[in-house]
């Protein structure tokens, strides 16, 4: 297939530096940015809805999206680099918390963080379903790369992680925006480092260790070991990403 444009494409994990990779993005390519949102589902509504809007978006080059599904449409013409970034599934819920108890908006998940502590946050998505933002978020976010295959949700999402050609790790962000721009810079030549730190909702200064003892002090034992319990998976899965940056 002849590429006739290159395009980067931002799969926005809700508090996994998101803000921060929108802005490094929107500063290299000023004017060629954009963000949407889409359908949740079905999978090929969703894929059909963001690939119509890159062909809508000629002189963008670089697009955003919380909510655009796995994997990036297959479009003639058109190689599309994809942007992911994974999170200690534990300090990602304790982050999302923060943010929707302070954000001020009428989302479930904002009217719930206003109304009760942490604790009882997770307590009330832990009974919300099978998947949520406490329980294998980034599961549930990387498993319709291979919706076709046979597999549980674990395996599907390791799969994907391996088939994507980066996967960037919030915890080893200064390696992984490294990383990202080697990988980028041969197709987008004028791409560079922008040092930006947005949208962090609790202290940025801790190491993963002490924002986990300090989220186990303020839940307590019982409902700390529920929510290893609910997030194995994904931690399973934070843990062979964190192998792949040692």
């Amino acid at each position: 297939m002849t590429i006739l444009r290159n395009i980067i494409f931002h799969y926005h994990f809700f508090k996994n530096a998101g803000t921060s990779i929108d802005v490094f993005l929107k500063r290299n390519f000023p004017g060629q940015w954009a963000s949407r949102e889409f359908s949740p589902g079905p999978y090929a509504i969703n894929i059909n809805e963001y690939g119509s809007w890159i062909q809508q978006e000629q002189e963008t080059i670089a697009f955003s999206s919380h909510t655009a599904m796995l994997p990036p449409p297959d479009m003639e013409g058109l190689q599309i680099f994809p942007i992911v970034f994974f999170r200690h599934p534990i300090d990602r819920i304790a982050s999302a918390y923060a943010f929707e108890r302070t954000q001020g908006a009428e989302t479930h998940g904002s009217v719930l963080a206003r109304q009760t502590n942490l604790k009882g946050y997770i307590e009330a998505q832990l009974a919300g379903g099978k998947y949520s933002q406490c329980r294998n978020f980034h599961i549930s976010r990387l498993v319709h790369m291979f919706k076709d295959k046979p597999g549980n949700p674990a395996d599907l999402a390791m799969a994907t992680v391996d088939s994507l050609p980066f996967v960037g790790l919030v915890e080893e962000f200064d390696q992984s925006m490294s990383r990202l721009i080697g990988w980028l810079n041969p197709h987008f030549p004028t791409i560079k480092k922008i040092t930006v730190t947005r949208n962090v909702s609790r202290d940025h200064s801790l190491s993963l260790d002490q924002k986990l003892e300090q989220i186990h002090a303020e839940i307590g034992p019982d409902c700390y070991r529920k929510l290893l319990d609910a997030n194995a998976d994904d931690v399973a899965l934070f843990n062979f990403i964190k192998q792949k940056y040692a």
